[in-house]
């Protein structure tokens, strides 16, 4: 799974597929799309760095089928993370719900 500001969603949608790593961050910058394994990550991820946002977010969740997915530990991390090499399909995304950032 992979949280997306609505409106990267959005452009995703028009153009045929999602190039956009992290917030603020390019595929091509980054080399590879940041994504969760479960929601246990996710949690984590949306403490360290979605605490601030205020644009509306989407929860997308991905089939990895096709997608050169590898789980890799980045550095300082203690778990390995699903990384997502190259641009995710439109196709390729099975659920794009709205998400809520929990009260802090």
């Amino acid at each position: 799974m992979h949280l997306a500001l609505s409106a990267d969603w959005d452009r995703a949608r028009a153009a045929g597929e999602y190039r956009i790593s992290t917030l603020g961050r390019t595929l091509e910058q980054e080399g590879f799309i940041h994504a969760c394994a479960d929601h246990v990550q996710l949690a984590g991820v949306v403490r360290r760095y979605y605490r601030d946002v205020t644009e509306p977010l989407t929860l997308l969740t991905v089939d990895p089928e096709g997608l050169d997915v590898r789980l890799e530990v980045p550095p300082g991390a203690a778990e390995a993370f699903p990384h997502i090499y190259g641009p995710i399909p439109v196709s390729a995304v099975l659920s794009a719900t709205p998400f809520t950032l929990p009260p802090p």
